[in-house]
């Protein structure tokens, strides 16, 4: 290989993921370089804790306290972020680095998701690389499959597994029949999840992933606030059970579709949202802490996208072939287009689309309930397709769950609102959409 100047770099933010991608650059220095075109090498690391131990030798490299100076030195020619949060000082470096004309790497979803925008206006401004493809499905090349590979493709529908927490629970508690807490717990005590899980489970973390997918997909602006969330903390085994009667896997799909009138897009549709899907489908076969992304081209047809989400390797993976693209000078929008291109969408009307619904209700063990839920269903102009009435729970309760015909899905908000206040419910019901 022909001797060229390394590439510098400054890596900030030093935990799982930080230290994965040092130790990616120096296993894999060699091959690295040659797809590169030129050798990689760290300068500069910058971290909260300096005398933390993470398993890797630190010594060859500048120890930075102050890691906004990072922009502005001129021995570092990109950096690296992977402290994470949307606000704070990894938006402070973004936004020194990119005005400065540094090229800028980050794993920071949340970032992306609340300013993504304003970051790749500056990037465009300044010429100089956003690259994010760690921020969604860890190691799995989604963001460079639908910003470069598909696209010559108008994307009609893009959706997925999206939070690797998530996918583990839900598949562990299908396999052992355990409920949601215990395998929480579990969970948390082997560190797949976070101490405080709320970002997994509530789904903000997925929203966040989906919003930046539905911005390449669709050519719009990203709109993390109007996405629909519902995570998985109020699904039992119960229902785990009854699906798999039914012929379909529980799993935790944000999905995303840009409603088109006439060839124009008139509205944008991001839910994530736990869903019965049926065992045919690719996604029923995602397990554990994996990630899967399907996206659906007018020309390419469906693309499947499956792998690690997140961990050490996977992520520092991604991020490493972001920093490779940087050293090529293959830079290019952040979001496949242009800024001032994306489209500002308003919020689809979720109510008006048409599906099929799993509704499960615990209710109290007396006679006339079910003709009470039926009848409000009835009212509201809903299609029952089956009825699964279960002996009593542990609470006393007696589980009720009903699939419906498909109709308009405004049709169950109002089946909703009229049970609301019922006292012969134990607790909200809990709606689940059918991927068909």
């Amino acid at each position: 290989m022909t001797e060229t100047a390394p590439l510098r770099l400054a890596i900030v933010g030093l935990g799982t993921v930080g230290a994965g991608v040092i130790r990616l650059l120096e296993v894999n220095r060699e091959l690295v370089a040659r797809r590169a075109g030129r050798p990689i090498e760290v300068v500069a690391i910058s971290a909260r804790d300096r005398n933390k131990d993470r398993g890797i030798d630190l010594s060859p490299y500048e120890w930075v306290d102050d890691m906004s100076s990072l922009a502005a030195r001129e021995d570092i020619d990109a950096v690296v972020e992977l402290i994470g949060g949307s606000d704070g000082p990894a938006l402070t470096l973004a936004r020194q680095c990119l005005g400065r004309g540094k090229p800028f790497v980050t794993a920071n979803k949340a970032m992306i998701a609340h300013h993504g925008l304003d970051l790749a206006r500056e990037a465009e401004r300044t010429g100089v690389a956003l690259k994010y493809e760690a921020a969604v499905a860890g190691g799995v090349p989604v963001i460079k499959g639908l910003r470069e590979g598909a696209a010559a493709n108008r994307i009609m529908r893009v959706y997925g597994i999206l939070n690797g927490t998530c996918n583990f629970i839900l598949s562990t508690m299908e396999k052992d029949g355990s409920a949601f807490q215990d395998v929480l717990d579990d969970a948390q005590a082997k560190g797949y999840a976070e101490a405080d899980p709320t970002f997994d489970i509530d789904g903000i973390d997925a929203a966040h992933k989906l919003s930046i997918l539905a911005s390449l997909a669709f050519g719009t602006e990203i709109d993390f606030p109007e996405v629909d969330i519902t995570g998985i903390r109020h699904v039992m085994a119960a229902d785990i059970r009854e699906a798999a009667t039914l012929g379909y896997k529980i799993r935790l799909v944000g999905m995303a579709e840009c409603e088109a009138e006439g060839g124009e897009n008139v509205g944008l549709f991001q839910r994530v949202h736990p869903m019965l899907v049926p065992l045919d489908h690719p996604l029923a076969h995602v397990d554990g802490a994996l990630n899967a992304v399907v996206a659906e081209g007018n020309f390419v047809g469906r693309l499947f996208f499956q792998g690690a989400g997140a961990g050490e390797g996977p992520t520092a993976s991604a991020v490493v072939a972001d920093v490779i693209d940087v050293a090529r000078d293959e830079y290019g929008p952040a979001f496949a287009m242009p800024a001032e291109w994306l489209q500002r969408q308003v919020k689809a009307d979720a109510g008006a689309r048409i599906g099929r619904a799993y509704l499960r209700f615990l209710v109290q063990d007396r006679p006339g309930v079910l003709a009470e839920i039926t009848a409000a269903m009835r009212d509201a102009g809903v299609s029952i397709e089956s009825v699964i009435q279960r002996a009593q729970t542990e609470d006393g309760g007696v589980l009720v769950a009903i699939v419906t015909h498909a109709g308009a899905l405004s049709c169950i908000e109002d089946v909703l609102k009229r049970l609301g206040g019922s006292d012969s419910l134990l607790g909200a019901p809990m709606v689940m959409h059918i991927l068909d």
